[in-house]
C-alpha cells in the first residue's frame, strides 16, 4: 500500500518542486517505486525531470477532469523507478472550471486511488497557493511535507497553511497527517539561516526533518538540464542532503508500520 505525500507551502520559491523531483529521484535511487504528480499549472516539476511541456497530451489537468484513467496519465522518466503524471499550462484553467462540480475537493482522491498498490510513493508537488489544486492535493494525501527557506520571511505564511491543514483535517481529510517540516536554502555562513533553523526546531521540535538541504549551485543549474540532482550531480552536496531526506522518510515509515 503506498504513500501519498503533498509537498506544500503557498510561499513561492521555497523549494517544493526541487524538493519534489528530487526527493522523488532519491526515492527511486534507494529502489522503492515512485509516482511524482505534477499539480502546479508552471509545470516545473515535469520540465524538471527533462519532459517537454509543450509534447503533454495527457496530463494532470485531464486526470482533475477524469477524462482519462490516471494510469493513461502516467508517463515513464530517466530515473530509476520514478513515473510522472505530467502538468501543462492548461492546469490553471481546472480550478474556474471544477467550481460548480460536486465532490470538487475529491477529483484527485477518487482519480488515483487505485494507483495506491503500484507504488511505495506517490509525492504531489503542489501549486505555490491554497487554492482548489493544492486542496485536492491534501484531500488525497497521507501527509504533507512543507519546506521552509531559512530566510528572513519563513515564518510568515506558515500559520496560514498549518490553518488549511486543519480545515483539511476537520472536513475533508481526518487522517492528514504532517510528515515533516524541511528546512531549505540553508547557508551556513548566514547567520540569519541559523536563526530559522534555530526558531523552526524550538517551536515545532519533533515536526522537523534533521535533514536540512543547504544551498548548492549544482542544484539550482539541474533543473536547465532536464535532470535531479542525483543524475546531473550524484556527488554534489544537494544530491547527498536529497539522499539523506529519502533515507529519514523510509525509516520514518518503516517505524510507523
Amino acid at each position: 500500500m503506498g504513500k501519498i505525500i503533498a509537498i506544500a507551502n503557498q510561499k513561492g520559491g521555497v523549494g517544493k518542486t526541487t524538493t519534489a523531483v528530487n526527493l522523488a529521484a532519491s526515492l527511486g535511487v534507494l529502489e522503492k517505486k515512485v509516482l511524482l504528480i505534477d499539480a502546479d499549472p508552471q509545470a516545473n516539476a515535469t520540465s524538471g525531470l527533462g519532459i517537454d511541456v509543450e509534447t503533454v497530451e495527457y496530463g494532470t489537468y485531464q486526470l482533475l477532469e477524469h477524462t482519462i484513467s490516471a494510469r493513461d496519465a502516467i508517463i515513464s522518466t530517466d530515473s530509476p523507478n520514478l513515473d510522472l503524471i505530467p502538468a501543462h499550462i492548461d492546469l490553471v484553467a481546472i480550478e474556474i472550471e471544477l467550481v460548480d462540480k460536486d465532490q470538487r475537493e475529491y477529483m484527485m482522491k477518487q482519480a488515483i486511488s487505485d494507483l495506491r498498490d503500484s507504488y511505495d510513493y506517490i509525492l504531489i508537488d503542489c501549486a505555490p497557493s491554497l487554492g482548489l489544486l493544492t486542496l485536492n492535493a491534501l484531500t488525497a494525501a497521507d501527509s504533507v511535507i512543507i519546506p521552509i527557506q531559512c530566510e528572513y520571511f519563513a515564518l510568515e505564511g506558515l500559520g496560514k497553511l498549518l490553518n488549511t491543514i486543519k480545515s483539511v483535517q476537520k472536513i475533508h481529510n481526518a487522517n492528514l497527517d504532517i510528515e515533516g517540516m524541511l528546512l531549505t536554502m540553508y547557508d551556513s555562513r548566514l547567520r540569519l539561516s541559523n536563526q530559522v533553523v534555530e526558531e523552526v526546531r524550538k517551536h515545532f521540535s519533533d515536526m522537523v526533518f534533521d535533514t536540512i538541504i543547504q544551498r548548492n549551485v549544482r542544484l539550482s543549474e539541474a533543473p536547465s538540464y532536464g535532470e535531479s540532482i542525483i543524475k546531473y550531480d550524484a556527488s554534489s552536496k544537494g544530491a547527498t542532503n536529497y539522499l539523506n531526506l529519502a533515507n529519514e522518510v523510509v525509516k520514518k515509515n518503516k517505524e510507523i508500520a
